[in-house]
């Protein structure tokens, strides 16, 4: 692909990542804190996973942005609750919901059943060794849906949430 036009395209995302002044920033997104931004893009990720599953279709990545969504939430709870930093999150997937365990966010059964959704089914679906549906789709939007209002409800925190 060297001297094509998908090297001219790998240069244009290089520079746009690298000189960011004057860039359109992402709404909702310009907060203080590390942990609302994990929040914020929780939200983010519900509202486009709601979006399109209203097309009726796109199965497979209302099921992707759902389960990142569950991450997110996660991730904002142990930001904000000083469980971990930024460059703890860093880490495996499904390593997120052992953090969560740990900082008795849910139950390690609970942590047990997420990594084991993830490990047999978002890969599945991810690289397309099963079909999604549109059931799993509804599925796993509500469970992303779920967890996010349940952690908003724990962490007594549901004014911070941007979700329609």
């Amino acid at each position: 692909m060297d001297n094509s036009y998908v090297d001219e395209a790998l240069t244009d995302a290089e520079t746009a990542f690298r000189q960011t002044r004057g860039q359109t920033a992402e709404s909702d997104l310009d907060v203080s804190t590390a942990a609302l931004v994990q929040l914020r893009k929780a939200c983010r990720l519900l509202e486009a996973a709601r979006t399109l599953r209203e097309q009726n279709g796109y199965y497979t990545v209302v099921i992707e942005a759902s389960f990142v969504a569950v991450e997110h939430s996660i991730q904002f709870y142990l930001l904000y609750r000083g469980h971990a930093s930024g460059e703890d999150l860093r880490y495996e997937h499904t390593e997120v919901y052992q953090q969560g365990r740990a900082a008795n966010l849910f139950s390690k059964a609970f942590a047990d059943c997420l990594a084991q959704l993830w490990k047999q089914n978002r890969a599945k679906v991810y690289y397309r060794e099963t079909v999604a549906s549109a059931e799993q789709a509804d599925a796993m939007l509500s469970l992303a849906d779920a967890v996010h209002r349940y952690i908003l409800d724990y962490a007594s925190l549901q004014y911070e949430c941007v979700c329609s």
